[in-house]
């Protein structure tokens, strides 16, 4: 059987890549993966008591049986040591990111051959707000929640327009002036569906996607205003409520 396999953090510098295909013996277990890459380098023996693995986007132990299709994610501590202290939370199209965003090879990274459009909305933290000087921003996020909404977000575009593939990453943390919040990519055979796609995914994210900003000015601090829920999102009060910010 055929299973797909994603390396993150030190296990992909390590095995050179970002994902892969495997093929395993019918009735394997999830520890027959580790197994697999035990014998194919042996670095991988200091590794496997701190590595956590995950089938089909939940953890799981090492006697879960796999069965064809599944994705298993081989995946290092989050927390790291003084020269990596920047987690990182990703899904197949979309991601949350502490470091820097390299736009560039995310776009080269997500064009095929068959691709007439890569259709790319960079949001970018701006030196002012309503006429006063920004010194930086901090997005903070309910994570798990904004991951999955954004993974949720790039299926429907997938399933809504003619395109392609998607990638949808967020940036947290403190951001200075000119770093990039916010990047989609949006793939297509044709431009129109691309652009399309691209707008609904930015506009949708900036309503429904738990991230909020924070804007340090040289007089102070606020959370930025979010814009209105839309109405199919239940308040808690069953009446208005502020919305999450992004970008």
């Amino acid at each position: 059987m055929q299973i797909r396999i994603l390396f993150f953090g030190m296990l992909k510098d390590l095995a050179g890549r970002s994902g892969e295909s495997l093929n395993l013996p019918e009735h394997s277990i999830l520890s027959d993966v580790l197994v697999h890459y035990k014998k194919t380098d042996p670095r991988w023996n200091d590794l496997a008591a701190s590595i956590a693995m995950s089938v089909n986007r939940e953890y799981a132990g090492p006697q879960v049986k796999l069965k064809e299709g599944d994705e298993v994610a081989l995946l290092p501590p989050v927390s790291g040591g003084a020269e990596e202290q920047r987690a990182i939370h990703a899904f197949k199209h979309s991601a949350m990111v502490r470091e820097g965003i390299d736009s560039q090879a995310i776009v080269e990274g997500i064009k095929r051959s068959e691709d007439g459009a890569a259709v790319v909305f960079e949001g970018i933290v701006r030196d002012n707000t309503r006429g006063r000087r920004t010194l930086y921003l901090d997005y903070e996020a309910y994570e798990e929640m904004a991951l999955q909404q954004m993974e949720g977000l790039a299926e429907q575009a997938l399933f809504q327009f003619k395109i392609r593939d998607v990638a949808l990453i967020h940036r947290l943390g403190r951001l200075e002036i000119g770093e990039t919040s916010v990047l989609i990519v949006v793939t297509s055979a044709h431009r129109a569906a691309a652009f399309d796609a691209c707008r609904w995914l930015i506009d949708t994210l900036k309503r429904t996607v738990p991230i909020w900003k924070k804007e340090y000015f040289e007089d102070g601090a606020v959370w930025a205003d979010g814009e209105p829920f839309p109405a199919d999102i239940a308040r808690a009060e069953g009446s208005h409520s502020g919305g999450s910010a992004s970008n």
